[in-house]
């Protein structure tokens, strides 16, 4: 009898380990290493962090500043505006940090010229006159940095000067330097000049005739030894206080990565960055909340808001929200919450979604009111507490083993009877979970053709046309179906 009891517990161990297996979620992907002290791949469509070292360590930043200097340039001028080169632009740089565009004072460029050979060759006067044409002085323009940089969510870097230059208190972290270059390369304009390998400039007084800049990122040249299709745009650093950093921008697949290099070592700096984006784009894929997700979106349950009470049914996800995954997982396992809005919502965000996976953020999502529901008309009194998730906290397992002391009461053909029937019910249960991770795979195998469908549609600008093709068969099967 001892012996059956044990093959019975035996074989329901086997079960639980197989269901484990079944319903596991895979691990985050680790298997990606660099040889700079800092380092960072972040998704730019969700802001996940894919992989990172040491990435809330400050440090100089060097030229990469720059992508931050373009950022605020664009965003407080016109291309075609004249930017007039002054004796401080010229001169307010260290001695040995070189004249690249052959610049002095008096010198007049285009805002468009001044970028490229900023973002290209990494001119430091270019840099300063920007600085000066859009706020006045260069230190006015350093506040603005730092204002815009603290509007990305950086909180561990200051900047004090446009070039990147030595700076007292000029320092950046991996991550922040990651949300300024996502917020940067969604820019079209940043992201056209940073890509661009060489470009000629108007007049100046050293040439008469322009001058041709090149972009020294050399994971972009396809003449170089680094080269790499998928990085697209960039900006490289020195300084002997910061080594070398980097910052590159990529995409494969629809796909967008961001990878920083802070205190890397020369030549590797460039692998390590190439290192990044192929771990991000190999080992993740982007899952679109609004078709897939069915919490907070489906059923009559009302969610008491920060802007009132709303039905699931009256809501959808912002369609543009994306969430990344490890390639096996899928958007249920991962968690979400539902919190109040930030400033700068949407008009018909009602609460921001925010999912996580084993611990880490890997996404938000706006929960919008679809059209024609009504929206309070005020949103500015309190905030009502943010709603939790409601993923359910998994039941404690039964303790198989209190039966047990009852053993000895009863009969040994009864103990038989029960074993088999408790068999039965588990290759039962074992049965049901195989089947219902098959159809797991199957649902996420048919949303990852649903995306690239919607993918292709959309580049080929039919995505309008297709939906309301689907609207009007929807409509048809209604009136069938009266």
């Amino acid at each position: 009898m001892k012996r059956i009891v044990r093959q019975l517990a035996a074989f329901l161990l086997a079960c639980q380990l197989f269901v484990v297996t079944a319903y596991g979620k895979p691990d985050w992907p680790n298997d990606v290493g660099i040889l700079a002290e800092a380092g960072i791949v972040m998704d730019v469509d969700s802001g996940a962090v894919l992989y990172g070292q040491n990435i809330h360590v400050a440090s100089p930043p060097a030229s990469i500043t720059k992508i931050l200097t373009a950022l605020v340039v664009l965003e407080n001028s016109q291309l075609d505006e004249t930017v007039e080169f002054s004796e401080t632009a010229v001169s307010s740089v260290e001695a040995d940090s070189g004249n690249k565009l052959g610049s002095v004072a008096g010198d007049r460029l285009s805002v468009e010229d001044c970028l490229y050979g900023m973002l290209l060759e990494s001119s430091n006067q270019a840099a300063n006159a920007l600085a000066e044409h859009v706020a006045g002085s260069i230190s006015a323009f350093v506040d603005l940095m730092n204002e815009k940089a603290k509007e990305l969510g950086c909180e561990e870097s200051h900047f004090d000067n446009p070039s990147g230059l030595n700076g007292d208190t000029q320092y950046v972290t991996a991550y922040d330097m990651a949300l300024i270059s996502r917020a940067a390369f969604q820019n079209e304009t940043l992201l056209e000049i940073s890509s661009t390998l060489s470009r000629k400039l108007g007049p100046t007084t050293n040439y008469p005739g322009g001058i041709t800049v090149e972009n020294e990122h050399r994971l972009l040249n396809p003449d170089d030894e680094f080269y790499y299709s998928s990085a697209k745009a960039g900006k490289t650093g020195y300084l002997q206080a910061a080594g070398n950093t980097l910052v590159t921008y990529g995409e494969q697949d629809g796909r967008k990565l961001v990878s920083v290099i802070l205190r890397g070592q020369p030549r590797q700096y460039f692998t390590d960055g190439r290192n990044l984006l192929e771990f991000g784009f190999r080992e993740f894929k982007n899952v679109a909340p609004a078709e897939t997700e069915s919490r907070y979106v489906t059923g009559d349950e009302i969610l008491n808001l920060e802007r009132g009470d709303f039905a699931c049914s009256d809501l959808m996800i912002d369609p543009a929200a994306a969430v990344t995954l490890p390639l096996d997982a899928s958007l249920d396992d991962a968690d979400v919450t539902v919190g109040d809005l930030p400033e700068g919502s949407p008009e018909r965000a009602v609460a921001l979604m925010t999912y996580t996976y084993n611990d880490r953020v890997v996404g938000t999502a706006y929960l919008m009111a679809k059209d024609g529901v009504e929206l309070p008309g005020s949103t500015d009194g309190e905030a009502s507490a943010p709603l939790e998730g409601e993923t359910p906290a998994p039941e404690t397992e039964a303790n198989a083993a209190d039966s047990g002391k009852a053993e000895s009461s009863v009969s040994a053909g009864t103990i038989a009877l029960t074993a088999a029937a408790v068999l039965a019910a588990a290759l039962v249960a074992a049965a049901a979970a195989w089947h219902f991770y098959q159809r797991k795979k199957e649902a996420e195998k048919l949303a990852r053709r649903r995306a690239e469908r919607r993918r292709r549609l959309e580049e080929s600008g039919e995505w309008e046309e297709f939906e309301k093709i689907r609207a009007q068969q929807r409509e048809r099967r209604k009136e069938t179906e009266k």
